[in-house]
């Protein structure tokens, strides 16, 4: 195995999913009617493995799964990258996010029982900078929009959030913010994943991540 030089990302994850608000996966407990079906979007505001810049690039999984993630349940998943990446940058993306350059996301990566694949898209990902809303978009395939939570008591402007919740997908850190998901919409063949809903679940989590000597 190849030596992993140092890297570290941070930015932007999100997922728009099936589950009730809130999503019971973030507490660690099997998701609404034991079945979560989602989308799952990374974007990277800054980053690098060695000395390949990563800053701007995007990610969007599909995935779905039965039972508790947390307590051994695995989940099938397909993943859009962002096809503005150059070779150099594909390979390092892949090397992080399959799990082979360590940190956290060699731990999430085995959440993954079923690899359908991936494919280089046109990844749009987008979060407002006072997490009002976000979306994630694969034209064609993928469409998930989310607004930030809110109801008759909640401070005007002021955002919905968990600290120090023990099922985040990103690993120790937050904190979520809570959403609505306005839209979810998946037709993606390749990876044997179609479902639409709105109304259900959604958060916000920002990312700090690091390899080796970073």
């Amino acid at each position: 195995m190849a030596e992993v030089p140092g890297w570290a990302l941070t930015g932007d994850w999100f997922d728009v999913c099936s589950c009730d608000v809130p999503c019971p996966c973030t507490f660690a407990q099997p998701p609404s009617r034991n079945r979560c079906e989602g989308v799952l979007a990374w974007h990277v505001r800054e980053g690098h493995y060695g000395d390949v810049a990563l800053d701007g690039l995007n990610l969007i999984a599909v995935s779905a799964f039965e039972g508790n993630i947390w307590a051994g349940a695995k989940c099938a998943m397909g993943m859009y990258v962002d096809e503005r990446a150059d070779e150099a940058q594909r390979d390092a993306m892949l090397t992080i996010f399959g799990g082979r350059a360590g940190g956290w996301p060699a731990g999430f990566a085995e959440l993954i029982g079923d690899m359908r694949g991936l494919e280089y898209a046109s990844v749009r990902v987008e979060v407002a900078e006072d997490l009002s809303r976000w979306r994630a978009e694969v034209p064609g395939h993928v469409t998930a929009e989310a607004e930030a939570l809110t109801g008759p008591t909640a401070a005007p402007g002021a955002r919905v959030q968990l600290f120090n919740a023990p099922g985040a997908e990103v690993g120790p850190g937050g904190p979520a913010t809570w959403g609505v998901g306005t839209a979810a919409r998946v037709d993606a063949p390749a990876f044997s994943f179609a479902f639409e809903w709105g109304g259900r679940s959604s958060k916000h989590f920002p990312f700090r991540w690091s390899g080796p000597d970073a």
